[in-house]
């Protein structure tokens, strides 16, 4: 308890204190309530029970989460791939295969065909 305590004192300190002539700031205008802020840290509502091996911890959490958007209109959920999400199949294969491993871009075996029958084509014509 005194943990949670000593942070959030020291923020309504830091909001509360002095404020030098060229940082001036209207606490008025803030969207805060101290005094609630104040009066919530002085009922910490942190408590625990203990029932045996069954553990309960309630904590009152005072603020607003931003809204979270998942999908956003630059989205392309119909053709494109889905943001976010688990990569294809030859994504992975890309990842996980290191460069000297991967298929070259010719097909190595064609080639060596093509350059026995060169050389067969090659040697006959000289042998006339």
């Amino acid at each position: 308890m005194i943990r949670t305590l000593i942070p959030a004192a020291l923020l309504v300190l830091t909001l509360t204190g002095p404020v030098s002539a060229e940082d001036e700031i209207d606490v008025d205008r803030l969207p805060i309530d101290i005094q609630r802020i104040v009066r919530a840290l002085q009922l910490s509502t942190i408590r625990e029970e203990r029932e045996g091996l069954n553990l309960r911890y309630y904590v009152s959490i005072y603020g607003e989460a931003p809204q979270i958007e998942i999908f956003t209109r630059e989205d392309n959920l119909l053709t494109g791939p889905v943001p976010r999400t688990a990569p294809t199949h030859q994504e992975f294969l890309e990842h996980v295969t290191p460069r000297q491993f991967q298929t070259s871009v010719m097909n190595i075996g064609a080639a060596m065909r093509w350059l026995s029958e060169l050389l067969s084509r090659t040697t006959s014509e000289r042998s006339r």
